[in-house]
């Protein structure tokens, strides 16, 4: 399939009641493990060029090899730009990334709207919409004091009405990682539908991994309608390769192929529980 419209793809979650899963590519192997997962799940994705592989491999590499292997796909997908700097905006959307998201969320908050504003003017005169984010999102382990952290309900309302954002990732409990056998912070699932009814935009949230399968279907009911998550399927992936090299010296394209099967399986879970399983052929 064609690149598709990430609005068209939201606006099917909202009306749908579910949300559409977003997912980091790191190689070749876990590209096709999110393009497989989608077309065996019969569900849009957001396919994200993140903050790892960008370091890797460069914008333009990274989005060359995902439009590669997502085209030859039956897939209904996204490329979106992930936690992108002014400048690799700019570079995906001369690129044709057809979904971005500017971070300006460590800047002062009206440099943070100023910014903004000017990255949603670029991007919506090349039709393309832009996620940003607002309140700060720690990674885990840090010490937190959450009131610190939580999105502000003005300051969204504000920061929406003043930049044209499309979508909106919220800081409401989510931590980028996971630690194993350490219990999340619990979702603001109140915030959450505070921010919703302040904003009137689809909101997302970002560190999806080891969130509770009840708190995932709060946070659709209160306005999340796209969840990032990577953590939890880069651990499938380890998992995969870790079992074949257990078993002595193997080959690296026979790990990465059991790492490829775990993560689909994986993915296709997470689109499960979403509710973006099967939904491939939603229309408006």
């Amino acid at each position: 399939m064609p690149l598709n419209d990430p609005r068209k793809l939201i606006k099917n979650a909202i009306s749908g009641g579910y949300a559409v899963g977003a997912f980091n590519m790191h190689n070749v192997e876990t590209t096709e493990a999110l393009v497989w997962a989608a077309e065996q799940a019969q569900s849009p994705v957001f396919l994200q060029v993140g903050r790892a592989i960008i370091p890797h491999m460069g914008v333009r590499k990274a989005f060359e090899m995902t439009k590669h292997i997502a085209e030859e796909s039956k897939a209904n997908y996204v490329i979106h730009l992930d936690h992108g700097s002014w400048d690799e905006c700019l570079e995906a959307i001369k690129l044709g990334f057809n979904s971005i998201m500017y971070d300006g969320a460590h800047l002062p908050f009206e440099e943070n709207i100023k910014t903004t504003r000017r990255i949603v003017e670029i991007a919506h005169d090349f039709g393309i919409p832009v996620e940003a984010e607002l309140g700060k999102i720690p990674d885990v382990g840090e010490s937190v004091h959450w009131p610190d952290y939580y999105t502000d309900v003005n300051e969204a309302k504000r920061f929406v009405e003043e930049t044209g954002v499309d979508y909106l990732a919220i800081s409401v409990g989510i931590v980028h990682g996971v630690i194993p056998g350490l219990k999340p912070e619990p979702l603001a699932i109140g915030r959450t539908e505070e921010i919703r009814e302040a904003t009137k935009i689809p909101l997302v949230l970002h560190g999806a991994s080891g969130i509770p399968e009840h708190e995932v279907l709060a946070a659709r009911k209160a306005g999340v309608h796209k969840f990032n998550a990577d953590t939890d399927l880069r651990h499938a992936f380890r998992a995969g390769l870790e079992a074949v090299f257990s078993q002595g010296d193997r080959q690296l394209e026979e790990a990465m192929a059991e790492g490829r099967k775990r993560m689909v399986a994986a993915t296709i879970e997470k689109m499960k529980l979403y509710g973006c399983a099967g939904k491939i052929n939603d229309k408006v």
